[in-house]
């Protein structure tokens, strides 16, 4: 699949966009792991062009982490002008534009997926960002508003006349959020429409390495793009590699792996920021990575977990779940599985 003159290969996975989730750290770890691409969290526009230091620091990329997108959101066109002329500045290899966001504070303000209730300025924000920079210029968007303005098929048409080089679609509604199931079929649909000659990229509910290859397989996407699944669980992408590659995996990463990598995200969250917000940022992978779920027993030492402010603390409880809990626990599925088969 190639966007512009960037070649990322069959099937590629990607990385998609999250706010207070994808930082420099994660993304490159995330790299590491086999994804194909990655996109930083999303930027505001206007809080760029007021030069927002919480913002302009999410610009900074590391070369070990491309091919990387930036991706913006505004619902002017003047500001989303400038403000990609801004991220030009950062040479990442893609400038991606965010009319899917669905929470309230993006979407309610018009931006996001609240551009999908003005599609003429969607195309006309979109169509003075393509001109104004000479980077490949992508959308991520939805299906429409709600149930009732399912337009992604004509939209992905206009955009592509505007000039983006790729379009990826997530197979919700503004109005669903996320909730329900993505729908795939509408995303299959886009990719038959024989007028659409830009890569169309699926997101949705793609949890697992079988369920990438089905996005492929059963509903023709150029490429797939994974969010939720991959907090906390940056490993996940070696799994989809081998599964969308219908590829053995002849090195699995070992729980032990995990843990480092858990550690290392820690370490530099905090280093990257300080330690009281370097802590509350990646509690978010914490409360969401696997190794932590279907402990028995486990809800004061994650309650623990979650709420440690220092370092040491925090470390102190990872290593004793990984040294402590979990040998222990393996110890005792072993014997059940014993006492079973006598």
């Amino acid at each position: 699949m190639k966007i512009g003159e960037l070649d990322l290969g069959p099937r590629p996975v990607m990385l998609a966009p999250m706010e207070d989730v994808t930082d420099r750290s994660f993304r490159l770890i995330c790299r590491e792991q086999g994804a194909d691409m990655v996109y930083t969290e999303f930027v505001s526009a206007d809080a760029l062009i007021r030069n927002i230091n919480s913002t302009t620091r999410k610009l900074t990329i590391n070369d070990a982490e491309r091919p990387v997108a930036i991706q913006i959101y505004g619902r002017d066109v003047d500001s989303m002008v400038e403000a990609a002329r801004i991220v030009e500045e950062a040479k990442p290899d893609i400038l991606d534009i965010n009319f899917g966001c669905p929470v309230k504070k993006v979407a309610g303000k018009g931006a996001g997926a609240g551009m999908l209730r003005d599609i003429p300025k969607l195309l006309q924000i979109t169509a003075a960002v393509v001109k104004a920079v000479k980077l490949p210029v992508t959308v991520k968007t939805r299906l429409g508003w709600d149930c009732n303005n399912l337009i992604i098929t004509q939209l992905a048409e206009q955009l592509q006349d505007v000039g983006i080089a790729a379009l990826t679609v997530h197979g919700r509604t503004r109005s669903q959020m996320y909730t329900g199931q993505a729908n795939w079929e509408m995303i299959a649909r886009i990719k038959e429409n024989p007028r659409l000659k830009i890569p169309l990229i699926g997101n949705g509910d793609i949890t697992s390495g079988e369920k990438a290859r089905d996005a492929f397989d059963c509903y023709g996407v150029d490429g797939v793009m994974v969010g939720r699944a991959a907090i906390g669980a940056p490993w996940i992408f070696r799994e989809m590699h081998r599964c969308v590659n219908n590829s053995v995996d002849t090195n699995p990463i070992t729980q032990s792996e995990m843990f480092s990598l858990i550690r290392r995200q820690i370490n530099e969250s905090i280093d990257s920021i300080d330690e009281y917000r370097g802590i509350l940022h990646i509690r978010r992978h914490l409360a969401a990575s696997p190794l932590f779920k279907g402990i028995p027993n486990f809800r004061e030492t994650r309650i623990a977990m979650l709420r440690a402010d220092t370092r040491d603390e925090l470390m102190q409880i990872i290593c004793r779940v990984e040294n402590e809990i979990l040998p222990a626990l393996s110890v005792q599925q072993s014997k059940n599985q014993n006492n079973i088969a006598l």
